[in-house]
C-alpha cells in the first residue's frame, strides 16, 4: 500500500473531480491482507478434541454447574468492564457520525435586535457636511439564514468517514473481545475456587487421620510400645499439614472476593453463596476446534486489528486530501431593518451565494510529514494485526497441549493415589505387628497427601486448560450475544446508540 493518488491527478484529473464533484478519493483504496494461516493444527488433538466446525453459543454450560451458569450471566449483565466497552462503542459510533456529517451541508439561521450610536466623526462621514437630521442613533433588526457546504471533490471527508467506520467496527470487536475474556476468566476464578475447595477438604481430612494417628502413637509410647520419637515425628507431619489449611482458606477467599468484583459487587457479595463446597466442574462434550483458517474470522481481537489497519489506511488519504485545493458553496439571506415595521419587507432584504475556494500553497512540508505519519501507523497497525494473529495461533498451539497433557498427568495421579492408599494400609498393619518401624507410616500418609492434594489440583488445572481452550478459538460464535450487550449496555446508560 502506498499514499499515491487514485484519481484526480493532474489538471484533466482536477477538471474531472470539479464536474463530478464526487467519486475521486486520494490515498490507498484498502483491500485486507492475507495471511497464510496452517493447514492444520501442529499439535495432535489428543485431548477429546475433534475437527469439527467452532458452533457452540454457550460452552460453559457443558459444565452443567448452575452456579456457574448464574454467575456467567451476572456478568454479563453487571461487570463494569463490559458497561466501559459498550460505552467505547457508542462513542465511536457517534465519533463517525460526526465525520459522516461533514459530507452534507450545514444550515444556520440568526436573528438579533440592536440599539446602536454611530460615531459622528468617523473617517469619511465626518469629513463631509451632513443635515442635522441625518440618525446617528437608531435601532437595526436583523434575521437571517446562511449555509455552507464544503465538496468533497477529493474525497478526504469520505476518506475520514471510512476511517471512522472501521473504528466503529473495531470497537465493536473490541467489545466482544472483553466479552469473551470476561466469561472465560469468570469460569476460570470458578473453577480455581471449586479446586481449592477440594483441597482445602483433602487437607481437613488428612489432618483428621494423622490426629487419630498421633493419639493412637501417645498411647502406644505410653505402653511401651513405641519410642518418644515416633510420636514426634507423628505431631511433626500433624503440624505441617494444618499449616497449609490457612493457605488454601486465603485463597478461597481471594477467588471469591475476584468473582464477586466480576458482576460488579463488593469483594465479599457471594462469599454467602460461594462459601459451601462444590466438586470441581468437569465438561460433558468434547471440543470442535476447526481449522486455523477459521480462527482469523473468529477471534474479535483479530478482527479488531483488522479493522484499526483499515481506519489507519483511510487516514493516509485524509491527509494527502490536504494536498489539494477545498472547494466550497456558501450563502447568506435574510432582512435588516432599522424599523420593526418594514423589517420583513423587500426592501430590507438581502443575499449572497457563491462558490470559495482555498489552497494552501505553503505549510513548510507540514502536510508531506503528516501524510508520512500516517504511512507509519498504517505500517504499525499492519505489523501489529499480523502479531494478533500469530499469538493467537501460539495460543491455541499452546492450549491443545496443555489440555492433552493435563489428562495424561491426572490419570498417572490417579494411580499414584490408589498406589499410595494400598501402601498406607500395608504399612500401618506392618507396624501395628510389629514388623516395620513407623517411619514407613508417616512417608506412606505424607505420599498419600501429597497425591491427593495433587490429583485435586490437577483435576481443577484440567477444566482450566479447557476454559482456556475455549477462550483461545476465540468465541466468534459469540457475535450475536455481543450484539445483545451492546444493548444492554445502552440501557445501563440510559441512552441508545
Amino acid at each position: 500500500m502506498n499514499s499515491s493518488v487514485n484519481c484526480c491527478s493532474g489538471l484533466a484529473g482536477l477538471a474531472l473531480c470539479l464536474g463530478l464533484a464526487t467519486g475521486c478519493s486520494v490515498g490507498p483504496n484498502y483491500h485486507p491482507p492475507k495471511l497464510a494461516a496452517p493447514p492444520t493444527w501442529s499439535a495432535p488433538l489428543a485431548g477429546g478434541e475433534t475437527n469439527g466446525q467452532v458452533a457452540a453459543l454457550t460452552w460453559w454450560k457443558d459444565f452443567n454447574d448452575p452456579r456457574l451458569n448464574s454467575i456467567v450471566d451476572r456478568v454479563v449483565r453487571s461487570n463494569l468492564d463490559l458497561t466501559l466497552a459498550s460505552a467505547r462503542v457508542r462513542e465511536a459510533r457517534a465519533q463517525y457520525r460526526i465525520v459522516a456529517a461533514r459530507l452534507g451541508p450545514s444550515v444556520g439561521a440568526s436573528g438579533s435586535y440592536a440599539r446602536q450610536k454611530q460615531s459622528e466623526n468617523q473617517p469619511i462621514i465626518g469629513s463631509l457636511p451632513l443635515p442635522d437630521n441625518i440618525p446617528f442613533e437608531n435601532n437595526v433588526y436583523q434575521a437571517g439564514f446562511d449555509a455552507a457546504w464544503e465538496i468533497d471533490v477529493f474525497g478526504g471527508t469520505r476518506r475520514a468517514a471510512e476511517a471512522g467506520k472501521a473504528e466503529v467496527a473495531a470497537a465493536e470487536f473490541g467489545l466482544q473481545h472483553v466479552w469473551i475474556t470476561l466469561v472465560s476468566e469468570a469460569a476460570r476464578d470458578y473453577v480455581q475456587l471449586r479446586g481449592h475447595q477440594e483441597q482445602l477438604a483433602i487437607a481437613r481430612k488428612n489432618m483428621t487421620a494423622q490426629q487419630e494417628a498421633l493419639a493412637i502413637t501417645r498411647d502406644r509410647f505410653k505402653n511401651g510400645l513405641t519410642t518418644d520419637l515416633d510420636v514426634q515425628q507423628a505431631a511433626t507431619l500433624l503440624a505441617t499439614t494444618r499449616s497449609e489449611i490457612p493457605i488454601l482458606e486465603a485463597r478461597i477467599e481471594s477467588s471469591i472476593h475476584r468473582l464477586s468484583i466480576l458482576i460488579g459487587q463488593p469483594p465479599g457479595a457471594l462469599r454467602q453463596e460461594l462459601s459451601p463446597p462444590s466438586p470441581v466442574p468437569v465438561a460433558s462434550s468434547g471440543v470442535p476446534v476447526g481449522l486455523p483458517s477459521e480462527l482469523l474470522l473468529r477471534r474479535p481481537d483479530i478482527q479488531k486489528a483488522e479493522r484499526q489497519l483499515a481506519a489507519a489506511t483511510a487516514r493516509i488519504g485524509v491527509a494527502t486530501a490536504d494536498l489539494f485545493p477545498k472547494f466550497s458553496l456558501t450563502g447568506v439571506a435574510g432582512f435588516q431593518s432599522v424599523s420593526a415595521s418594514d423589517w420583513f419587507t423587500q426592501g430590507s432584504s438581502y443575499w449572497s451565494v457563491g462558490p470559495t475556494v482555498q489552497w494552501r500553497l505553503f505549510d513548510s512540508g507540514r502536510i508531506r510529514a503528516n501524510i508520512r505519519l500516517q504511512d507509519t501507523r498504517q505500517e504499525q497497525a499492519l505489523a501489529a494485526y499480523e502479531q494478533t494473529a500469530l499469538n493467537a495461533f501460539e495460543e491455541v498451539e499452546n492450549s491443545l497441549v496443555a489440555y492433552a497433557k493435563e489428562q495424561e498427568r491426572q490419570r498417572a495421579l490417579e494411580d499414584a493415589v490408589r498406589s499410595s492408599a494400598d501402601s498406607l494400609h500395608l504399612a500401618n498393619q506392618l507396624y501395628t505387628n510389629g514388623l516395620a518401624s513407623f517411619l514407613n507410616v508417616l512417608d506412606a500418609e505424607r505420599s498419600l497427601y501429597r497425591a491427593e492434594e495433587a490429583l485435586a489440583h490437577s483435576r481443577s488445572v484440567v477444566t482450566q486448560d479447557l476454559i482456556a481452550l475455549y477462550k483461545a478459538l476465540g468465541g466468534g460464535w459469540e457475535s450475536r450475544l455481543a450484539g445483545e450487550i451492546a444493548v444492554a449496555g445502552d440501557t445501563r446508560a440510559g441512552s441508545r446508540p
